[in-house]
């Protein structure tokens, strides 16, 4: 379920096409150009991974959580159970480094194998999220993908 406990739209709910998302992205590389489109999603993503951590009250708790217990949250608010952008499977961390293993993303559904396509807006909410709740700044990349023989979209987030 959504984080907000009112529906935005009484009759339709509040879930949208995944088509219509895509076609959104498209469009949005068409008009800017796809590397002013990836820096616009991945800046909406962070907004909105940061809303998400302030609203489940996540904000500076990572002392308070192991990486599997934020990654079940995680699940819960954007996974099959919230607003599904995916699904995280595992989170790591390897020094400074987080890696983030996501499957079903949004930006990969319908793009063929071999496409060159990067999970741009769930790769901004992510790193929004990781931020607000470790209290850090993140530099992220995606450094595998479900379309180019991956078995997760892997993203990688950097301490600044």
């Amino acid at each position: 379920m959504p984080v907000a406990q009112e529906l935005l739209r009484p009759d339709l709910g509040d879930f949208s096409s995944i088509v219509c998302t895509k076609a959104i992205v498209i469009g949005l590389e068409d008009a800017l150009g796809e590397k002013a489109a990836m820096i616009a999603l991945v800046a909406a993503g962070r907004k909105r991974g940061k809303q998400l951590a302030e609203s489940l009250g996540l904000a500076k708790a990572s002392d308070n959580m192991t990486m599997d217990e934020i990654k079940v949250r995680v699940n819960e608010a954007i996974g099959k159970e919230g607003t599904r952008l995916c699904i995280v499977d595992q989170i790591l961390q390897v020094g400074e480094v987080y890696q983030v293993y996501t499957k079903e993303t949004i930006c990969s559904a319908g793009e063929p194998q071999g496409s060159s396509r990067n999970c741009t807006y769930t790769l901004g909410a992510i790193q929004g999220f990781l931020e607000t709740f470790l209290d850090k700044r993140l530099r992220g990349k995606q450094t595998d993908s479900v379309l180019r023989g991956g078995t997760h979209d892997v993203l990688e987030f950097t301490v600044l």
